[in-house]
């Protein structure tokens, strides 16, 4: 939940004015006009400093950014990975 609100948090503060009211976990982001492609980026140099991770290139796709949701699974899955290799 910490990670969700997070993001919840930034996306907030960077596109709609601090205003999360009508967005949660399941919004589509591309509804906010968030997912496009400097979008991403923005998003994937939040997550990187954040949550002290690496997005690989070919993890960048619009897929795993088209909600909180998809985004949570994706920082979990890269947290997941990293503790793998461990």
């Amino acid at each position: 939940m910490i990670t969700e609100q997070s993001i919840i948090e930034y996306i907030a503060t960077a596109w709609l004015d601090g205003d999360t009211e009508g967005l949660d976990t399941e919004t589509r982001l591309a509804e906010l006009g968030i997912v496009d492609s400097a979008g991403i980026f923005d998003l994937v140099h939040f997550l990187q400093s954040e949550f002290r991770i690496t997005v690989p290139l070919h993890e960048v796709a619009p897929a795993n950014f088209q909600s909180v949701s998809a985004i949570t699974a994706l920082v979990d899955r890269i947290r997941n990975e990293r503790e793998g290799a461990r």
